[in-house]
């Protein structure tokens, strides 16, 4: 029983830090665009999410547009 409360507080912490995270690196991503990637901190975000998306192959638009599709349905819960 005290597991489950332990779980719960622990998944209740990780959906609070989440929730603060999302916007800050969606900032930073917006950020790095416009002002560009030698920019402090926003370059670094915005560096390693195109090495990310530059793994991913020349499909790469196919998967972020896919990816912002099963999250826009998932938020929608």
């Amino acid at each position: 029983m005290n597991f489950k409360v332990t779980l719960a507080s622990l998944t209740t912490f990780l959906n609070k830090v989440t929730k603060l995270l999302i916007p800050l690196v969606i900032v930073s991503l917006l950020l790095g665009i416009v002002l560009g990637p030698d920019t402090p901190f926003v370059g670094d975000v915005y560096n390693n999410v195109s090495n990310i998306l530059n793994m991913l192959g020349e499909d790469s638009l196919l998967v972020l547009v896919s990816l912002i599709i099963i999250l826009s349905f998932l938020k929608k819960d």
